[in-house]
């Protein structure tokens, strides 16, 4: 008989995601991936200036603001004409690099390796072991010492003899599906708390550009800092010179210990590599930090790794890369609480809707799924599928049309764990892609971004802003613009029409839309649930302590907060705010 689980919230995630599971001898049969919260932030936008929409749009998140403003702007300047120098250009992909190098760490140490390591069985591994260990796969980080792993263990313990476990209350460390021997758990705990300084290092770069973090500052046009490395008030060579050093030490952190970690994880787990598998499409329009104003096929601006061209992958066929279409992007809202005028159809972001239409019971809620709506989140389609967004979708995009460092380090992870490319489409593949692509963002910033932004300034270019489009009155009365960027958790658009040099209609395309999205009305399921009920294999051991069905939500590296649209539950409006 079928038993009913709920998983709300689901915790280390940024925002609020709900999972309703059915489960019958283990495995789970049905899932709903439902988004219980509501925002709106395309509607607050309508009828403003859009050179200050980005100010607004970068809300959606409080981790990875940057994006938002930067897809928010280039969308706006691809409507009005605006032509960034190559310099603010540079300033951009450096910002976008960091953050989402930034963003793979700490996803990887803070918010998902704790599925697979057990805190609590770090204070039973000796130090020496530890040491030994990380030796052995190969890391080469220099925090991997007997000084720093007793000091590790001792702090573990004391956590332990407190009875106050602080951060690391509520884990299922009694779960018998933890694997790794205690020193390998003590390293690991090691590398989380040095991932926690290393992150603090990295989001610097986007602060020295953008004044402040989170939310940075930007500008249409260009960037908001000045640069120039003779003068004490703006960007100059000190900081260039600090920049470097952070650049250097993220790209060794990388190498010599997130990377050696991840592998080493993944072959402990590496049935999970046959675990989570959700549908074979993929869409990226490039590598991570990939920036298109409009239509990729048609841009004119030069944009990171051009050495991969956008494309979409259908049914897992590696040896067909279908070009990508801006036109055959829809999204739906059978499943979620909205309400298009046409009825149930799928419409294009230049023509989307964000109208609530709650049909839910009064919460607290028991079960949603026994409704046709139960999310807030719209379910896109690329020509009609659902389709994968992120690191594994850069990463088999890469991999199809030969990009030389991807198949050079995918072909040694999956020779060295015995996995096949086919088998990428799991909780594992979804782990070991973002490792590879956070160390080819890495290389690239270390070695391409970072040096010719600097090579650039060396020669005297000091230009981060074009005037020409600043002033409304050279705008058309009426235009419209688009963005892709390739960001950490995958593909993001930002879409603007302006009439009379006020917004009339924004929508954004968000990465988790694309993965947390519901049913479709052929009953299409969302990634999310794909990988928890597709083939009704999936693991649930113990519904008390549900660790697989976590493991494989969180390889996904779920934001609700990008991925909904805050208002009382009965649609009241609780507070005016004018400008």
């Amino acid at each position: 008989m079928a038993e009913r689980l709920v998983i709300d919230p689901i915790t280390r995630i940024e925002g609020h995601l709900r999972i309703e599971l059915e489960s019958d001898g283990g495995k789970i049969t049905k899932a709903w991936s439902e988004t219980t919260q509501f925002r709106g932030l395309e509607e607050i936008v309508q009828g403003r200036d859009p050179r200050d929409v980005w100010a607004f749009v970068q809300r959606i998140c409080g981790v990875c603001t940057s994006v938002h403003a930067i897809a928010s702007i280039v969308a706006v300047e691809n409507a009005i004409g605006a032509n960034p120098p190559e310099q603010a250009r540079l300033i951009r992909d450096m910002v976008l690099g960091s953050q989402e190098v930034q963003d793979h760490v700490i996803h990887f140490y803070h918010l998902h390796a704790l599925d697979f390591v057990n805190v609590a069985s770090a204070a039973q591994g000796d130090p020496q072991a530890a040491v030994d260990f990380a030796r052995a796969i190969g890391s080469t980080w220099k925090g991997n010492t007997l000084e720093r792993m007793t000091e590790v263990r001792d702090t573990v313990q004391s956590i332990l003899d407190s009875g106050q476990l602080s951060i690391f209350t509520g884990g299922y460390w009694g779960h018998p599906d933890y694997r790794l021997p205690p020193e390998a758990n003590l390293m690991a705990v090691a590398h989380y708390l040095d991932a926690l300084e290393f992150q603090r290092s990295m989001i610097r770069i986007g602060t020295v550009f953008g004044g402040k973090n989170p939310h940075p500052n930007f500008l249409v046009g260009g960037m908001a800092c000045s640069i120039d490395p003779n003068h004490t008030e703006s960007v100059n060579q000190v900081q260039v010179d600090q920049i470097g050093v952070w650049v250097a030490e993220s790209l060794e952190f990388v190498k010599s210990c997130y990377v050696p970690d991840a592998l080493a994880i993944a072959g402990v787990y590496k049935d999970y590599f046959d675990i989570g598998a959700a549908q074979d499409n993929y869409l990226a329009v490039g590598m991570a930090g990939a920036t298109f104003a409009g239509d990729p096929a048609t841009n004119e601006w030069p944009t990171a790794h051009t050495a991969i061209k956008p494309g979409v992958i259908f049914d897992g066929d590696l040896k067909t890369v279908h070009p990508f279409d801006p036109e055959k992007i829809e999204e739906w809202v059978h499943s979620a609480w909205y309400s298009y005028k046409g009825g149930d159809i799928g419409l294009k972001p230049s023509e989307g809707e964000t109208t609530v239409a709650y049909t839910g019971p009064k919460p607290p809620y028991e079960w949603l799924g026994d409704s046709d709506e139960y999310t807030w989140c719209k379910a896109p389609r690329y020509d009609g599928r659902a389709v994968q967004v992120g690191p594994l979708a850069r990463v088999v995009l890469a991999y199809a049309q030969g990009h030389p460092r991807t198949v050079e380090i995918v072909n040694g992870a999956m020779e060295q764990l015995g996995i096949t490319a086919a088998q990428l489409n799991s909780t594992g593949g979804r782990i070991l892609a973002r490792a590879v692509e956070c160390l080819t963002s890495a290389e690239i910033l270390a070695e391409t971004t970072f040096p010719t932004f600097v090579k650039n300034l060396k020669g005297g270019d000091i230009d981060v802003f074009d005037p020409t489009r600043w002033e409304p009155d050279s705008w058309p009365s009426e235009a419209s613009g688009m963005s892709f960027v390739e960001v950490a958790r995958g593909n993001l658009s930002h879409w603007v029409t302006i009439k009379d040099g006020k917004v009339s209609h924004y929508q954004a395309v968000v990465p988790t839309t694309w993965l947390a999205g519901g049913r479709d009305k052929d009953g299409q399921q969302g990634p999310y649930e794909e990988s928890l009920a597709g083939n009704g294999q999936h693991p649930l051991t113990d519904p008390a302590q549900p660790l697989e069905p976590l493991r494989t939500i969180h390889s996904f590296d779920p934001c609700m907060s990008c991925a909904v649209h805050v208002l009382d539950p009965n649609g009241h409006e609780l507070q005016a705010v004018e400008s």
